[in-house]
């Protein structure tokens, strides 16, 4: 890619804040800037693609280490505190079985993504970063190998390493959903997308596309755990019905606005047209912006899960609220991980029904 046609840049003084774009200014300038860099992408090939990876990726084994090493200790940790601190909490709140199964499991996304988002909007609203505000402008003093500030490298090393623990998290002790293998795959995505933007230095896009999809995460997670505590039948049921009547209409509201608005308009526009502007040249382009698009089409995928329960609440067919992702089956296939004894009396089917699901997955499922 030696040239860009100059007819598909942002106009304008480099300097100036644009105006914020629409999803028509995205389709039409982003399908010109990509049709414009295929045609003047003579020379493109795994050989020039090799030689772009030597010269513009900055990552040394000891912070893969790191990473490594760190995914581990989440995992250890998200065990410890699941035996010495969440399930106790479950079985105090007289949790029903099914939901004492879950509950562990959304506590420790909820901790996690309230610290993680938190942070990001530390970076983003409190310090002098502005890539919040005008994200046309993060690849204006784009240099190869340059130098990241320590608290973004934190935010990478946190989240870098907790992705790669969720990858394993997903497939060996998380509850298995309808939408398991996609989560799977987002989680994959996700961790490819900070290592390589880490690599290349794309880290300011990188700290917005985090702040954009954790928020949600939030939500979700606060949400099931109110519903868990509704259907103990405790004496504040009336107050979790309310949060996580709230939670629902919050976390459908952000999702859009955040993932299916922000994130394209501020995200993709920067990385498909505002970056060729910048740096005519930035290395791997197009796989970027393709994780990118890959990313928004998951966010569109469990949106329609969103549209459906919204579907099914307005017309009556689901009276009490719960997560369509989840298999029927599951609900009694980790009575193990609540440690119920073989000769309870409480919950005779559980153990009987344990044998048939391995892992949150029904044994005649699988990926």
């Amino acid at each position: 890619m030696e040239s860009r046609r100059a007819d598909v840049f942002i106009s304008g003084d480099s300097g100036a804040q644009l105006p914020a774009p629409g999803y028509v200014d995205l389709l039409v300038r982003g399908y010109n800037v990509i049709c414009g860099a295929i045609k003047d992408c003579t020379n493109c090939g795994l050989e020039l693609s090799r030689n772009t990876f030597r010269n513009n990726a900055y990552l040394t084994w000891s912070e893969v280490g790191m990473v490594c090493l760190c995914a581990i200790l989440w995992t250890v940790t998200r065990r410890k505190l699941t035996a010495c601190l969440l399930q106790p909490v479950a079985k105090w709140c007289h949790l029903k079985p099914k939901d004492a199964m879950k509950m562990p499991e959304s506590a420790w996304k909820f901790l996690f993504y309230s610290g993680a988002w938190s942070y990001s909007a530390y970076l983003l609203f409190l310090t002098e970063y502005t890539f919040f505000q005008d994200p046309n402008s993060v690849f204006l003093d784009w240099k190869s190998g340059m130098t990241i500030p320590n608290d973004i490298t934190i935010a990478y090393l946190i989240q870098g390493s907790f992705y790669g623990h969720s990858i394993y998290a997903s497939l060996y002790m998380d509850v298995w959903r309808r939408d398991s293998v996609v989560m799977v795959m987002h989680h994959v995505v996700t961790l490819v997308l900070i290592t390589f933007s880490y690599a290349f230095r794309y880290h300011k896009i990188g700290v917005l596309v985090l702040f954009l999809h954790d928020i949600n995460d939030i939500q979700l997670e606060f949400t099931k755990l109110n519903v868990y505590l509704k259907n103990s039948g405790s004496a504040y049921t009336f107050i979790n019905e309310f949060i996580s009547t709230m939670g629902c209409i919050s976390f459908s509201i952000t999702w859009f606005w955040f993932r299916l608005y922000w994130f394209p308009l501020k995200v993709l526009y920067a990385t498909c047209v505002a970056s060729l502007e910048s740096v005519p040249n930035i290395p791997f382009y197009f796989f970027f912006n393709s994780l990118l698009f890959t990313l928004l089409l998951m966010n569109i995928y469990w949106f329609l899960y969103i549209i459906l329960f919204m579907v099914k609440v307005l017309s009556g067919q689901m009276k009490e609220m719960k997560d369509l992702r989840e298999y029927e089956e599951e609900e009694t296939g980790k009575a193990r991980h609540l440690n119920i004894p073989d000769n309870d009396s409480d919950h005779p089917n559980l153990r009987e029904e344990e044998g048939h699901v391995k892992n949150g997955i029904p044994k005649e499922k699988s990926v």
